[in-house]
This record gives C-alpha cells, structure tokens and sequence, in this order.
C-alpha cells in the first residue's frame, strides 16, 4: 500500500459562485506519470474550506498567492514577519485592502505603479497586490487565511505549531501532513503554447481557437513536453471535460496539479523544501519558477 500523499491543483477564485466555483483536481503520481482521478467544484468559501480542514494528507499547487512584495509592506509599515502580516491583512476588508494599494500606486510614477515580489519576474505573474484584471491581492485575502486556518503546512513561509511542538522540525519528518505550495498554471501553460490564449469567462470569447489551443496544451501535457519531466494521464472522458470547459478552470486545476507533482518528486529525491530555491520569507515563491 503506498503511502505517497494525495496531488492536488487547485484554480482559486475569491467569490466562488456555481457559475465561477473553486476547482480542484486530484490526482497521484506514478513514476513519471500524473493520473487524474478527480475534479471536484466548490461554490462558496465555506465549503472549500471543509474540504481543507479533511485529515488526508496532500500536496497541493494553488493558484493564487501567498505573499506580498516586501516593499509594499515596508512602506506601509505592516508587520515584516509572514504570519503576522497575513494576519494583519486578512483583517482589513476588501475596500480597504483596495484603497491602501491604489493610494500606494497613486504615489508612484508611470510604469512603476505596482510593487513586485522577486518571483514575479521568473514567472511572469502578476503582482500579488493587483486588486482588478486579476483580482489577485483578493484571492490572497481570501484563501491563505483558509489554509492557515486548516494547520496547513506552507514551505518556506509558514510550518504550524501542531508540527513546530512535535519531536522534529523538519520538513523532512511531516510527510503525512497537508503541503501547500503557490502555483501558476500560466507559467506551464506558456512553455506549451506560448502567449496563445486558451481560456475566457466571457462567452463571446469561447472561440474555435482557444478550443484549439485547450487541445494542444493537453496534448503536450500528455506527451511530457515540459522541463517538468512529467506526463499527464487522462481517461477519454476526462479529456473531453477539459477540452470543453472554455473558462479553461479545469485545465488550469490540472497544470497546478502537474507543478505540485514536479514539487513533491523533488521532495522525495531529498529536497525538503520541495523544490523552492531559498526565498524571501516574507514574499515567497512560485513553483516550478
């Protein structure tokens, strides 16, 4: 019986709705092959936050992220350490969060209007305090206090006490526990088909073309195109459900499910920060970048 942990990919969305819900793909890795087993949907916060709190141990890549660009918080003199940071904003409301960053930008010149982490270059992502066209400073406010709240293990950022009162601290000894990692499927989804669009919410959008392109990232992802050095196994029926959800939230599920798979093979080759290079603790890094 292995006692590998569960893989997980997580797409985000801060204000799930049946129309928008949180996508999770799960799935395990066999050698170098990714099978999914399911994708579940969840259209409020609170449910996905249940599942959280579930004791099955995983690893998980999660599309949103987990901190914010350090000179953003040194200039608003919030707390430098990562918990109570979090904390400090997990407080604020989304019009206040809102206010603080446009008044920050506001101060700054063209060009330069947004603070970035370190990560964002490699990844090419957008900076985390980027509250429209993502809402991504909101989906950091609404899902990290999820996964605090869970006692779920953060690499590089946050280990609970539950595991920091145990014997060992190292990462090395936590194997059963719930691992979350900051993923981006647009960063896979780019080494695949470039800056080719696949996805929209918007139905006018969901055009032949980004029909096509859902099939050649799938297709890639199938025959291991990647530097990940990993090939994703699907049913037909899975296949086919990918393709044809056009808001590309289940195949953007799958590519953060491959980086957690990259992250947990690096784990068992011996590296307990699960493939993360050595990061600023308040920032932190995505996967696979």
């Amino acid at each position: 019986m292995s006692t590998r942990p569960l893989l997980l990919g997580c797409d985000f969305s801060s204000s799930p709705s049946k129309r928008k819900p949180i996508v999770l793909a799960l799935g395990h890795a066999q050698g170098v092959r990714v099978h999914v087993q399911s994708l579940m949907r969840f259209d409020t916060l609170e449910g996905f936050a249940d599942w959280l709190q579930l004791p099955e141990a995983w690893v998980g890549g999660f599309d949103l992220p987990f901190g914010l660009p350090r000179e953003l918080v040194e200039t608003l003199q919030w707390p430098t350490d990562w918990l109570p940071c979090m904390q400090h904003y997990a407080a604020l409301s989304r019009a206040e969060i809102r206010d603080t960053f446009k008044a920050f930008c506001d101060a700054r010149p063209v060009g330069g209007k947004f603070a970035h982490r370190a990560t964002d270059t490699p990844a090419g992502s957008s900076p985390s305090m980027k509250w429209v066209n993502p809402p991504v400073a909101y989906m950091l406010h609404a899902g990290v206090p999820l996964l605090i709240n869970a006692g779920v293990c953060l690499p590089g950022l946050h280990v609970p006490d539950a595991i920091n009162s145990a014997k060992s601290h190292s990462l090395a000894n936590v194997a059963a526990l719930r691992v979350a990692l900051e993923a981006y499927p647009g960063l896979l989804a780019r080494e695949l088909i470039g800056n080719t669009s696949y996805k929209s919410d918007d139905k006018a959008k969901q055009t032949a073309d980004r029909l096509i392109a859902r099939k050649q990232l799938l297709q890639g992802l199938e025959v291991g195109q990647t530097r990940l050095g990993l090939r994703l196994k699907l049913s037909h029926a899975q296949h086919d459900t990918l393709v044809d959800d056009a808001s590309g939230d289940s195949l953007d599920a799958v590519l953060c499910l491959m980086q957690a798979a990259w992250a947990q093979a690096q784990y068992e080759a011996g590296d307990v920060r699960y493939g993360l290079p050595a990061c600023d603790p308040l920032e932190g890094w995505i996967v696979t970048a």
